[in-house]
């Protein structure tokens, strides 16, 4: 059961008691990421990640690093669209150090200039590494073509100009509008004792000062449809159709997700075992939906040789007509029951995935969601909402991105989908 405490200057603490264990899994969860970033601030989410391990009013890089050795877990971070997360994997007498290391990096980061010049190179070095993989940067651009002008269109890593430009004074100003406790909360699960917990946060944490929590900004997605593309000489196109889906927690969500599993999300599904199995046009196929705070999507991806690139899109086409017209069979939909849910249950056997859950739930619902509740919904759901959800989503005209040469020949072959 999740247990829940508020420090005195605002910080929640979110926490589950999992005596069996040995270990303990710690994140402080900060509400800042690509879709918090206005126009001219892409990447800086990420840039203060990088920072935050060059160095700290009591300890340098040198010092983090050797520091976070030598309590024998893993100490790291990651930014994505919604929140940026450090987190400390440890044995459970190792917590108070972990959690020591973890308020160091999260309120005591010192921006150094030379840091930030050497820190940007990185940086870039990273984003032209995933510049290299056509299959990471296609969801990208599915990004943009899908949220426009909206913030959920910037590239989590930024763009090279915005990175080679940004001052210490851009990322102190950044870092003081989302780096306070009541826009952070700090999730923990694993074999903890909560009074030892509230003492040491209360400790570590409590010195921490700063505003208020900020709102997620607006964003719509598929409105109206993009398509853009990139040649490439590289030996794959890879495709990718994104259309409107539903927002996190709502209650389509979950029928979205059965829908994707039938559609594209296994071995046994219909686009894997027709496209790839049936007729050998791809390695990869799938299909899935993505929830954001007030808004979501609903993606199909594949890469083909750039000679089936065409009739692979039709015979996605034809998937999803068939989809439409006919629905989905009492057998798929259990066997994707099962699936979900075994997912779902599986992943609470890790405190890790236990601590990453309770951290989003209470960043963007204020609450923890019972596993036996997202079980209950998912049984709920009929063949009649998946059909429902179908036609709600795959009727779209899709947004789309091409990735591979002559991809803008796809782009204008793009009629080959759309009938």
């Amino acid at each position: 059961m999740t247990q829940t405490f508020t420090l005195s200057n605002g910080l929640r603490v979110v926490a589950e008691v999992l005596p069996t264990l040995n270990s303990v899994s710690a994140g402080v969860w900060i509400k800042t990421g690509a879709m918090m970033e206005k126009p001219g601030e892409k990447g800086l989410s990420h840039m203060l990640e990088h920072m935050a391990f060059k160095g700290t009013s009591s300890r340098s890089a040198r010092q983090l690093a050797e520091d976070m050795d030598a309590i024998g877990g893993q100490v790291n971070a990651a930014t994505g669209r919604t929140s940026t997360v450090y987190y400390a994997r440890m044995l459970d007498e190792e917590m108070p150090q972990g959690l020591e290391l973890l308020a160091d990096i999260t309120c005591n980061s010192l921006m150094d200039k030379g840091d930030i010049e050497k820190e940007r190179g990185v940086i870039l070095e990273e984003i032209a590494m995933v510049e290299d993989m056509p299959e990471e940067i296609i969801f990208d651009m599915m990004n943009m073509a899908l949220y426009g002008e909206g913030t959920l269109s910037h590239p989590i890593l930024g763009e090279k100009a915005g990175i080679s430009a940004y001052t210490q004074e851009d990322l102190l100003a950044f870092k003081n509008r989302y780096y306070a406790p009541r826009n952070a909360l700090l999730s923990v699960a694993g074999n903890v004792e909560l009074e030892q917990l509230q003492s040491l946060s209360q400790r570590l944490f409590g010195h921490w000062a700063g505003g208020g929590e900020a709102s997620y900004p607006v964003n719509q997605a598929n409105q109206p449809p993009v398509v853009l593309a990139a040649d490439r000489q590289i030996e794959q196109a890879h495709l990718c159709l994104g259309y409107r889906g539903v927002e996190e927690g709502a209650p389509d969500g979950y029928a979205l997700a059965a829908l994707g599993n039938i559609l594209g999300g296994g071995m046994s599904s219909r686009l894997f075992q027709t496209i790839r199995e049936e007729q050998a046009l791809v390695y990869t196929v799938f299909s899935a939906p993505t929830a954001y705070p007030g808004c979501g999507d609903f993606s199909i991806y594949a890469a083909a040789t750039p000679a089936n690139a065409v009739k692979v899109l039709k015979e996605i086409r034809k998937e999803t007509d068939k989809l439409l017209q006919e629905g989905v069979t009492q057998k798929e939909l259990d066997q994707t029951k099962i699936l979900l849910k075994t997912n779902i249950v599986l992943s609470q056997e890790s405190a890790y995935n236990r601590m990453q859950k309770m951290g989003n739930d209470w960043l963007i619902f204020n609450r923890d969601i019972p596993v036996k509740e997202m079980l209950t919904k998912l049984d709920a759901i009929t063949r009649e909402d998946i059909l429902r959800l179908a036609h709600q989503t795959l009727s779209q005209q899709p947004s789309a991105a091409f990735i591979g040469p002559n991809a803008a020949a796809l782009k204008n072959n793009l009629e080959a989908y759309n009938g």
